[in-house]
């Protein structure tokens, strides 16, 4: 059975923000030329949600409001899975760890034994959904991506040691914030730095989400839990 690689998958995206209120930056790679999916291109470590990230035990939950935020127009049950995958990916793509230290219940996922060995599980607190997109039609994949920001206080060990990074993304790097606009960034990418940035001095979770959610017919600017954004000329 081959799989379509076009469908719609479920995503996270996490956005590590340092120094937010002296110079902030956030953490950044560049994706390689032969990628399917935005070759070349600047972005934060993120990707699809993996079946066994739904089994994967959190030692703490997410934040009670970002829970119900990622309930809404959503499959059911899918809160803990995206948390879950935004926490692998950011320890796949650059060797950080977001979790605390704990010994894990059972044997770890295939995926997740490099993360189980360094004595740590998976801490979904300091995440906070902050924006959606879904990928456009007609692209070479698509995703419907949960944009998580988290603080980099939470990062367990040295802040710029990537050696357990994989190849994914090269270039890692920490970014000015207000000069993350010079890199090749997706259109989508540009949204979410304007959004970061009007949160900078906030550290709570915010009350209202943007969805950005593209459709055959029409792409629509919407917003979890509030009214619908105005449309852009």
């Amino acid at each position: 059975m081959t799989t379509d690689k076009t469908a719609i998958r479920n995503a996270a995206t996490v956005i590590v923000l340092r120094d937010r209120m002296t110079n902030p930056s956030i953490l950044m790679g560049q994706r390689g030329a032969k990628a399917a999916f935005m070759p070349n291109k600047f972005v934060f470590p993120g990707g699809a949600v993996d079946p066994a990230d739904a089994d994967v035990p959190l030692a703490t939950a997410l934040p009670d409001l970002c829970h119900e935020r990622l309930s809404e127009k959503s499959e059911n049950g899918m809160q803990a899975a995206l948390a879950a995958a935004a926490i692998r990916e950011l320890w796949e793509e650059t060797g950080l760890i977001l979790g605390q230290p704990g010994v894990w219940p059972q044997n770890a996922p295939a995926d997740w034994q490099s993360f189980a060995q360094k004595g740590f599980m998976p801490s979904a607190a300091a995440l906070q959904f902050v924006f959606r997109a879904v990928t456009p039609p007609g692209r070479p994949r698509r995703f419907d991506a949960r944009f998580f920001l988290v603080d980099a206080a939470a990062i367990q060990g040295d802040l710029d040691d990537f050696s357990h990074a994989s190849d994914e993304l090269s270039h890692l790097q920490w970014v000015e914030l207000d000069r993350a606009r010079d890199l090749d960034l997706p259109f989508i990418t540009e949204v979410v730095l304007a959004e970061i940035a009007g949160r900078i001095s906030d550290p709570e979770p915010p009350e209202s989400v943007p969805f950005y959610l593209n459709k055959e017919e029409q792409s629509l600017f919407l917003r979890l839990r509030g009214y619908p954004m105005p449309e852009i000329d």
